[in-house]
């Protein structure tokens, strides 16, 4: 029986609603039902993020996978589309996938080497930013979200939003914000976009020296992409030398990334002031004032 990792079930009982709590009490007999179904071997201890489980397996040819167990919602059901979509090109290959659970059975890379370990800042930003280049080269499947629509719900909700803020300065530059992605919002893109690729959903492995994991897909444009890697591993000295970078080698148009950028320093804090938080985070507020020239 598959033991259910205390964090995992905690963050599911916190922010999962009944949804979350069904997925913790279904989860070792539904790991039990697909290592059965797809011929699997446990081969080691469980993994977790904030929402899903993953179980090292080997299937009956011996080949090295792992099973990835995670609720069905907005976010994740558009992982197998994207990963299909990508085909093992600068991201992990699906090997198989329940459209009912949304259990995927992925290919096995290094889980112990993330991005995150090249000691080099500037080298990660690199190798994430190929890879970035990558994937978004693809026009994006039907049926994914879509970022016009975030982009219109996001518009809605900020005059409320910026009012919840006690300091002047940070209202305004939340409205700023705002005001950017206004511009760009009528043209929001086509492209197939990862939407988290920060440097620990990078890992090492054999057949490409990097491949990206975990995408939370949507169709849009590329802009959007870029606030992991300037926000992770976060360096003041360095925002302007990664968004210059990543523009570069994505081939885009510095306004646009920089006003789809500053949408997801509206959109990060937009869910922080719903949590209850009051004031703009540190990091967020530092790089939209350098995107803005205001540093």
């Amino acid at each position: 029986m598959t033991e259910v990792p205390e964090a995992l079930a905690e963050t599911q009982r916190r922010y999962g609603g009944a949804a979350g709590r069904a997925f913790i009490e279904l989860l070792p007999a539904r790991a039990a039902a697909f290592l059965e179904r797809w011929e699997l071997r446990r081969t080691g201890d469980p993994m977790h993020g904030r929402v899903a489980l993953a179980l090292p397996v080997e299937r009956a040819d011996g080949t090295p996978a792992v099973l990835k167990l995670q609720t069905l919602d907005e976010e994740s059901a558009g992982e197998p589309v994207a990963l299909r979509a990508w085909g093992g090109d600068g991201a992990v290959r699906l090997l198989d996938h329940d459209p009912d659970t949304n259990t995927l059975l992925l290919e096995r890379l290094d889980s112990s080497r993330h991005l995150s370990s090249v000691a080099d800042s500037r080298e990660a930003v690199r190798i994430l930013a190929g890879l970035l280049a990558r994937l978004t080269a693809l026009p994006a499947p039907g049926g994914l979200r879509g970022l016009g629509g975030i982009a219109a719900r996001m518009l809605d909700e900020t005059p409320g939003a910026a009012r919840l803020l006690g300091d002047e300065s940070e209202r305004r530059l939340l409205l700023d914000c705002a005001a950017a992605v206004r511009e760009v919002a009528g043209e929001s893109g086509n492209r197939l976009l990862h939407w988290d690729l920060h440097y620990d959903n990078i890992l090492a492995a054999e057949r490409e020296p990097w491949l990206a994991i975990d995408p939370k897909p949507l169709a849009g444009d590329p802009g959007f992409e870029l606030m992991p890697a300037l926000r992770n591993r976060y360096d003041p000295a360095e925002t302007r030398w990664r968004f210059d970078l990543l523009t570069e080698a994505l081939g885009l148009d510095r306004a646009r990334a920089r006003a789809w950028t500053l949408g997801r320093v509206l959109q990060n804090s937009l869910w922080d002031l719903e949590d209850g938080e009051r004031r703009l985070a540190a990091d967020q507020r530092e790089i939209a004032r350098a995107l803005l020239g205001r540093d």
